[in-house]
């Protein structure tokens, strides 16, 4: 991991150096955060060159910060450097996440490492804020991983205000509160939570509340069918159909209903235990809590109305756990690897592309079900 860490500093200068960047969204970022410092904190009057303001508070407060430092947002390169500093941490705190589960053998690393061109480019050609919230996240686990609930439910919030595809992570991060703190003492956790989001968006909410929940987490908001990386075999139409969305995110609870009681509340034991007032004191292991967190990620993932380049971010440092979890052989986790990594490398997308990344998905999901390596549940004495 420290060789790796230090190969991947100079790649990252490497790349920021030697390969072009690409304008996607950072301008937009910065118009949008522009319209704050000039007053505006209706929501719905911030936007920027590619459309409305659809992010919550918290990254509006970072990209603000990225505004002033970086010469009002016009010296993209020092941008460029800062999310190198931001690929480094994320490097470090997953990294730190693997050497606590011990389930992945060393070589992996490689592969989440110097051999993924588009994570690189997510990171320090695009500047997306997709990076961001995934380095709070990872935050975030590594403090439940040391037992810090409370801190760890204040990252894990301020990771949801820079972008919502977080939620992706709750319910089994409601699993595991369940678990560890009880019934009650999950609803102060939850509270934490819900008191950190009204705080960022103390400002937008005094000014038009409803501007602001309907705008920074608009559930329902359409995706262009130009963008989409999984659903390119399917007619346009069938893309935009309401239907087809219903139908996903039935699969989507679905399947989250499945593992929680047929995977996650097994390893608990019953029902009844898991939402007690006063469950018997018991440290979930480090490679329980990951697996149920990356799960939980992963199946909306399977099943997202769209996924757009960047979002390759929202998973790709959980999938060697995730496949190290799974009865597989060694060579076909490397397969599975490197097809998806294919699949986010085309552009734009195909018919083959985003069928083989369904494909790949479908795999991995099937063989978390029919697998027992997900941990276990340490008491404390």
């Amino acid at each position: 991991m420290f060789m790796l860490f230090l190969a991947e500093i100079f790649v990252n200068i490497f790349v920021v150096n030697y390969i072009k960047y690409t304008e996607i969204d950072w301008v937009a970022y910065m118009q949008e955060v522009e319209g704050v410092i000039n007053g505006t904190f209706d929501y719905t009057q911030l936007k920027g060159d590619t459309g409305p303001l659809v992010y919550p508070a918290g990254f509006v407060y970072i990209f603000l910060g990225l505004y002033y430092i970086t010469d009002l947002g016009r010296n993209v390169r020092l941008a460029q450097y800062i999310f190198i500093v931001f690929y480094l941490i994320n490097i470090l705190l997953v990294f730190n996440i693997y050497r606590k589960v011990k389930k992945v053998p060393p070589y992996v690393y490689f592969f989440m490492c110097c051999a993924s061109y588009r994570i690189h480019s997510i990171f320090v050609l695009r500047l997306f804020n997709d990076p961001v919230a995934m380095m709070l996240l990872f935050t975030a686990v590594n403090l439940f991983v040391y037992d810090k609930w409370y801190l760890g439910c204040v990252f894990y919030s301020v990771a949801v205000s820079v972008k919502m595809n977080i939620l992706l992570f709750a319910p089994g991060l409601l699993v595991l509160l369940l678990f560890r703190h009880g019934l009650l003492r999950t609803v102060v956790h939850l509270a934490l939570c819900g008191v950190i989001q009204v705080l960022l968006g103390v400002p937008f909410l005094l000014e038009n509340p409803a501007g602001y929940l309907i705008r920074a987490f608009d559930l329902g908001r359409q995706f262009f069918f130009i963008w989409t990386v999984n659903w390119r075999f399917l007619p346009e139409e069938i893309f935009l159909s309401r239907y087809f969305h219903a139908a996903l995110l039935l699969l989507h609870l679905s399947f989250l209903l499945f593992f929680c009681f047929g995977r996650w509340n097994r390893m608990f034991g019953s029902l009844t235990n898991l939402l007690s007032k006063s469950p018997e004191r018991e440290n979930i292991s480090p490679n329980y809590l990951v697996g149920i967190l990356f799960t939980s990620n992963f199946i909306g993932i399977c099943f997202s109305r769209s996924l757009h380049y960047q979002f390759y971010v929202w998973y790709f440092h959980t999938l060697p756990y995730l496949l190290w979890c799974c009865h597989l052989p060694s060579v076909v986790r490397l397969l599975i690897l490197g097809v998806i990594e294919m699949s986010w490398n085309t552009y734009p997308s195909t018919d083959f592309s985003s069928a083989s990344l369904h494909i790949c998905h479908a795999l991995i999901l099937t063989s978390l079900w029919f697998s027992s390596r997900v941990g276990n549940i340490k008491k404390i004495n």
